[in-house]
């Protein structure tokens, strides 16, 4: 059954379908996300292909918190007339690499995509972007690398960030504790496995503060289930029992609290508490769509009356 209609100027698609874009209809019972996008693709010319967030969405990256109403992002080449559609962002780029398939739709690899993603977003996005493709294996190191090296929009704040970027986090708030510990200056090891004076194994930490026996570990909300809540308070015994000492901390803390997280690294570390270098993480996060700014200069950025190459 084919879940998109095409309609002409004064006619109806009738009951149980939902407009699109001008002239094209999904099914009310279609998964919404890729049949908009099958809807869309029936608009756009033979070059175009999805991209940027969009694109990162299909291929399953992980995603930082977005403002509501963005656009759906399309690149193409600039030889073909640009589309111009409420709620479509078009990208020229002046290289575009062959397509991939996503159910058949017409995808940016993605490393493109994550290049395309780094002319709008912020630094601490990128790298959640960045750590998600290399930790699911979508993207190499070296392709991002090769994309990065071009005299591309996008290129310099991907560069930087691949020098921060670890294939070992295993979420969002993983990378963004790991990110917050170097920001602070307090070197960090993830996944650190620890085996106890017999050699048995005892834990894989999240953080190990170089040079300590400290854990630092990011507490999502599925440690608050009674049955996860009994198997980290065995773990938690069997480490100290180790000689560990293991800090959880949750969304809010990173986000909010950051201030604690750096007294309790310093104190681990035996130097001097300095506040101010909290800063430069607080500088990160109110660029970035972990915070209200950071997702309202986004939301500008890729509005309709910014549509450029």
């Amino acid at each position: 059954m084919d879940e998109i209609r095409r309609t002409s100027s004064g006619q109806r698609a009738g009951v149980g379908w939902v407009p699109v874009t001008r002239g094209v209809h999904r099914r009310t019972t279609a998964d919404p996300f890729p049949a908009d996008l099958r809807a869309w693709a029936c608009v756009l010319p033979g070059s175009a292909r999805f991209t940027h967030l969009t694109a990162a969405r299909l291929h399953g990256l992980w995603l930082p918190p977005l403002p509501d109403g963005l656009p759906v992002l399309v690149a193409e080449s600039p030889d073909e007339s640009r589309p111009q559609r409420p709620g479509l962002r078009v990208l020229r780029p002046s290289t575009l690499a062959p397509p991939c398939s996503w159910r058949d739709l017409p995808v940016d690899p993605p490393a493109e995509t994550i290049l395309a993603a780094s002319r709008d977003l912020a630094e601490l996005d990128v790298l959640v972007l960045v750590d998600s493709a290399l930790h699911r294996g979508a993207a190499s190191l070296d392709q991002l690398r090769a994309v990065a090296s071009a005299r591309r929009r996008g290129a310099p704040l991907l560069r930087r960030v691949l020098d921060r970027a670890d294939d070992r986090s295993e979420s969002p708030w993983e990378t963004l504790l790991r990110a917050l510990h170097t920001t602070l200056d307090v070197e960090v090891e993830p996944q650190h496995v620890i085996h106890d004076a017999d050699g048995t194994f005892v834990a894989r930490g999240d953080l190990r503060l170089r040079g300590t026996r400290t854990l630092h570990e990011y507490d999502g909300g599925d440690h608050l289930a009674p049955d996860q809540q009994r198997r980290d308070l065995r773990r938690a015994r069997h480490l100290e029992r180790a000689g560990w000492v293991r800090r959880g901390y949750t969304a809010d803390d990173v986000l909010h609290r950051a201030i604690t997280v750096l007294r309790d690294a310093d104190a681990s570390l035996g130097r001097r508490h300095d506040p101010g270098r909290v800063r430069a993480w607080h500088a990160l996060l109110r660029e970035s769509c972990f915070a209200p700014s950071g997702r309202a200069r986004l939301s500008v950025r890729l509005a309709p009356r910014q549509l450029g190459t």
